[in-house]
């Protein structure tokens, strides 16, 4: 019971290291918030529509996770200085396979290539949260950096 503390703040501090950059495809709840870029927007028609793997969205959850295990089940390895290092060497390896796991998953996404009104011929790539299908009628949203097709 005396090496709990030891253990959740080696967790934490691990835990902290975890890389986690919020974005775009945060896995949070959507916000409605003014856009901060100008959003020009392309009106064009389906020319088909392919089922994709894209990656899953990264929380930074799983590698603290992993830590905080890897830590408890390593403080059970030897006695004393034994014990101390093995939370150490379980918090690593917990983390490190808390991030491997993050990175593994995917979701179902859509390639979606439209022609454009213009003339040009897109392929946008985007979780599948609508259907789309040969033929419909679009608008692609985009911000310069990042792309988005609706109906």
């Amino acid at each position: 019971m005396r090496r709990l503390p030891a253990i959740i703040a080696t967790a934490a501090l691990l835990g902290g290291c975890a890389s986690y950059t919020p974005g775009e495809d945060d896995a949070g709840p959507r916000r409605t918030a003014p856009q901060t870029r100008e959003q020009t927007e392309y009106l064009g028609v389906v020319e088909g529509v392919r089922e994709v793997e894209i990656p899953s969205p990264r929380t930074g959850v799983a590698p603290a996770a992993g830590a905080v295990i890897g830590g408890t089940i390593g403080a059970e390895v030897g006695r004393g200085r034994g014990s101390a290092a093995g939370v150490v060497v379980g918090t690593v390896i917990g983390g490190v396979a808390g991030e491997a796991a993050a990175q593994a998953g995917t979701e179902k996404g859509l390639e979606i290539t439209v022609r454009l009104d213009e003339g040009r011929v897109i392929a946008i790539t985007q979780p599948a949260e609508e259907t789309f299908k040969p033929g419909d009628r679009v608008r692609v949203l985009s911000d310069g950096r990042t792309a988005r097709v609706t109906h």
